[in-house]
């Protein structure tokens, strides 16, 4: 007999279930083991006295729960003879570690680079500088690195790097695109903190929180030889129509400049190894676990979903209302889907707020709106705790949200048209509200038929 759970419940069990799965203790200890003897990384081991220092450097969402990890399975005494370390996270994210400094590189809630990630960058740089040979440099990438990274190249400030994410981003640039250009403008990403890694060993373990974790593109490739030219980043900005003077004319400078003078960079050296951990695939797998173990017939429409937020909602909608028609009497069904699609923020003057799984559920919520919900629930959620520049990971939908929003006389459209779903969800009780997670791979979407 199915158990009676709600809707609600059983979706924030499943999603909540597939965060837990990438979150950083759980991969690290995965990654590495150390004992008395020696160290484990990623298969690869050195008996103690091979080793110099361990120098742990890296940025991204999950970078304090990566780094706090390293440092328990290494052990106090380990941990206060070798390491020394620098990471950017956001500023929620920071507390004391050992030996590792957590560096706040970022307000919480603001994906762009700050003075503070470059005076940290710059730190990490010079930590890449001073290995010595018989030195282990532990490199920890996650989502978000790319914001935390910011080391300008020569002729171009940080605030010329602030305006061309923010346009990107507001364009509604994918996450490959966006990188492609940072990648042109930054001494780290791109292979850079390889570069800088002159002696010792260097591994760098990633949480990915891109569509076929592409290791270039993920934190924009600092430990990964760019495969991307100066040109391609030129296209990019052409495509979305750059001009100055949104997109600064030294952006396109450098750009150009580069591009008459590109040669392929010399290839990273081999004592660089590059590791995923962990990966949307990984979080999906263990979401449909949870729902098998609630009873419903699980449905999994992959890792790899892009496209634009609106879309995906009205398809995820329409999967269920398809499912609604065809599946009488109602038989529990759970359709999963990860990924990371985008926003094209359309001009308005009034106040907005929110992200792309809030609009994402929002859209879906327009298509289920004169629909019977009581046997129907979704939900859409960040990963990392964060959608866009809010305190929300994301949303969901069921019909305690659709009657509250209804009579409190809430116009769905017109909140989704002006990409201001966080107004609609917030007084409907339809906002989820985790805190940072410290991990990143993208979105988890669940829809619930029971």
């Amino acid at each position: 007999m199915l158990r009676s759970l709600p809707l609600r419940e059983d979706l924030l069990s499943i999603w909540t279930a597939g965060v837990d799965a990438v979150r950083a203790p759980r991969l690290m200890q995965t990654a590495v083991q150390a004992d008395t003897r020696q160290l484990t990384v990623c298969g690869e081991s050195w008996s103690w006295n091979e080793l110099g220092r361990i120098v742990v450097v890296g940025a991204g969402k999950a970078g304090a729960g990566m780094a706090g990890a390293l440092e328990d399975i290494l052990g106090p005494q380990i941990v206060n003879q070798r390491v020394t370390g620098w990471v950017n996270v956001p500023a929620d994210c920071v507390r004391p570690l050992r030996r590792i400094t957590l560096h706040p590189g970022r307000p919480a809630g603001v994906n762009e680079p700050t003075p503070e990630g470059a005076l940290g960058t710059d730190r990490i740089l010079e930590l890449a500088h001073a290995l010595q040979p018989q030195d282990l440099c532990l490199v920890l990438l996650s989502g978000g690195g790319s914001a935390l990274l910011p080391a300008p190249v020569p002729g171009i400030s940080l605030a010329d790097k602030q305006a061309v994410t923010r346009f990107l981003m507001s364009s509604g640039a994918t996450i490959n695109e966006l990188n492609t250009v940072r990648k042109r403008l930054s001494r780290i990403k791109g292979g850079g903190l390889a570069r800088a890694c002159r002696q010792g060993r260097l591994i760098s373990l990633i949480i990915s929180d891109v569509v076929g974790d592409p290791l270039d593109i993920i934190a924009s490739g600092p430990t990964i030889l760019d495969s991307s030219s100066p040109q391609q980043a030129i296209e990019i900005l052409e495509k979305f129509h750059a001009a100055p003077p949104q997109v600064p004319q030294s952006i396109f400078d450098v750009l150009h400049q580069a591009a008459r003078n590109w040669v392929a960079a010399p290839p990273v050296s081999d004592t660089v190894r590059n590791v995923v951990i962990g990966n949307n695939a990984i979080a999906l797998k263990a979401a449909a676990e949870q729902a098998t173990r609630l009873r419903y017939e699980v449905r999994s429409l992959g890792s790899d979903n892009q496209g634009e937020a609106n879309e995906a909602g009205r398809d995820l909608a329409r999967r269920c209302l398809n499912e609604m028609d065809s599946n009488l009497p109602i038989q529990p069904v759970c359709f999963l889907s990860g990924g990371e699609p985008v926003v094209h923020l359309a001009p308005t003057t009034r106040p907005r707020k929110g992200g792309r799984n809030q609009q994402l559920v929002l859209a879906a919520l327009i298509e289920l709106w004169d629909k019977d919900l009581t046997h129907t629930a979704l939900l859409s959620g960040g990963t990392d705790g964060e959608d866009g520049p809010t305190d929300a990971a994301g949303a969901y939908l069921d019909a305690k949200v659709r009657d509250q929003a209804s009579a409190m006389r809430l116009a769905p459209r017109a909140y989704l048209d002006a990409c201001d779903a966080y107004s609609f969800f917030e007084p409907c009780d339809g906002l989820i509200k985790t805190g940072p997670t410290h991990t990143n791979v993208m979105d988890l979407r669940v829809a619930l038929l029971k």
